[in-house]
């Protein structure tokens, strides 16, 4: 009885350990998961998200510390400039582009410039061995004989009329031989001034009695060399391609482009054209509107823009990729805000961030139209004496997006 008394009191104890340990371990899992809940719920207000305002499915309400990571400011007004743009190519003025023949057939003898040397107007370029100069100077000098022979014979005649041994009529017939001869001879003289040769030049073949077949070829115009073909030795014929040399003034180059069928309308003859080439990204280069196309290319429905280039300082190259801006209205006046205060969202709409107390904002859709400088045109949506976000927008929206997603 003893014993079986005994084993019940140890059974006693040891359910009674068993319970208290029981609730022990229950509270102590409850305790951990409040700490572990108190924990999280200071965790969450530290990164606390933005909160919608009641009742407004498309605002944001921020903290004064987010807001003020945002800038905002009023409504704008600005003038949007009513223009067109497209791309094309730098190329040579053709109307200040010579291509330098000989005038004459002739071996090269000396070419004196290399592509992308200067010259100016009347420099020579090259010389050749001309035998058309040689048959005009051979015709000079037996015409200067003749004509010297002639002056001879007149005055022979002169002076036997005088003595009574010659008639009138040789000296009349003299006469006439001599201005016949003096006529050949001044034929002569311009039959090889046309080769380029000076009087003076022209007077020292007369004297010296000695032809010189050399021709000089000079340059046309200032300019640059941009083609060289010459070498000495090589026949030259006038007009035969390609030319031995080319010189093009470059203080002005043309910009070739091909516009869109639906904007050819609005180009004009004169418009101003403000030109950049990815070369010089900061530097504008202004012109004007020379050629409209007269046709639409029927394969590609674009129409040929041709517009002269200002470039004293010659740093357009022939080839160069560029864009053009061409003003074709007067400038419009309205409403604007800066590019960062504008947002795309996923369906294509823009939207901005309007607020009253820079702490909650609205999001408003707006109708847009031009970006120029830094800001986009406003045509619906908004009023002058609203309040805006003008950076920072996109935060907004995806704090939105969150909001709408949790």
């Amino acid at each position: 009885m003893s014993v079986f008394g005994s084993l019940s009191k140890s059974r006693a104890i040891w359910l009674a350990a068993i319970v208290i340990g029981g609730v022990v371990l229950f509270w102590g899992r409850g305790f951990v998961e409040l700490a572990d809940g108190q924990s999280g719920k200071k965790q969450k207000v530290a990164t606390v998200e933005p909160v919608r305002p009641a009742g407004d499915s498309q605002g944001v309400g921020l903290t004064e510390k987010q807001a003020a990571a945002l800038k905002i400011g009023p409504v704008a007004s600005r003038d949007f400039a009513i223009q067109k743009t497209s791309v094309g190519t730098i190329d040579f003025n053709e109307n200040v582009l010579v291509q330098v023949f000989s005038q004459y057939p002739g071996k090269i003898l000396k070419a004196f410039y290399n592509i992308g040397d200067e010259v100016k107007a009347g420099d020579v370029l090259f010389t050749i061995d001309s035998p058309d100069l040689l048959q005009a100077e051979s015709t000079l000098l037996a015409s200067a004989g003749v004509l010297e022979l002639q002056k001879k014979v007149l005055a022979r005649a002169v002076n036997l009329l005088k003595s009574g041994g010659s008639a009138q009529r040789d000296v009349d017939q003299s006469t006439s031989d001599e201005q016949t001869a003096e006529g050949n001879f001044k034929a002569a003289k311009d039959a090889v001034r046309i080769f380029g040769k000076s009087d003076p030049e022209i007077d020292q073949i007369v004297n010296d009695r000695k032809v010189d077949s050399t021709l000089v070829v000079p340059s046309p115009i200032s300019g640059r060399i941009v083609a060289r073909n010459a070498a000495p030795g090589l026949l030259t014929q006038p007009g035969g391609s390609p030319a031995p040399f080319t010189v093009a003034d470059l203080s002005t180059m043309w910009m070739i482009a091909n516009v869109i069928e639906s904007d050819a309308p609005d180009y004009k003859l004169g418009q101003h054209v403000e030109v950049t080439v990815p070369a010089y990204p900061n530097k504008v280069f202004t012109g004007r509107v020379t050629v409209l196309g007269a046709m639409i290319d029927p394969n590609t429905h674009r129409q040929l823009v041709r517009s002269e280039i200002d470039d004293p300082e010659h740093l357009l190259r022939s080839g160069m990729f560029a864009s053009f801006v061409i003003r074709v209205g007067d400038a419009s006046h309205s409403l604007a805000v800066p590019a960062e205060g504008v947002v795309r969202e996923g369906d294509g709409t823009m939207s901005v961030w309007v607020t009253k107390d820079s702490r909650h904002f609205s999001k408003r859709t707006v109708k847009t139209g031009l970006a120029q400088d830094g800001w986009t045109q406003i045509l619906e949506g908004l009023s002058p004496d609203e309040t805006v976000v003008t950076d920072g927008a996109v935060f907004l929206s995806n704090q939105l997006a969150l909001g709408e997603a949790g």
